[in-house]
């Protein structure tokens, strides 16, 4: 099965974007969370990263 990238919808916290990064790399949402707070702190990029993701993203419904 190929890999696909997408939004979660079973234990999200925001939008699932993270949650879905995670499964994808297949590492704790937990360490994708704290990447994107780091991202937010020091570039200020990450809030306008994450937006762009969960518009762009699918959701897991919608790809399987």
């Amino acid at each position: 099965m190929k890999k696909r990238l997408y939004k979660i919808e079973d234990g999200k916290k925001l939008f699932g974007v993270c949650g879905g990064l995670a499964e994808y790399f297949n590492v704790d949402p937990t360490i994708i969370r704290l990447l994107w707070v780091f991202l937010i702190l020091c570039a200020g990029t990450g809030i306008l990263a994450y937006f762009v993701a969960a518009i762009i993203m699918p959701n897991k419904s919608e790809v399987m």
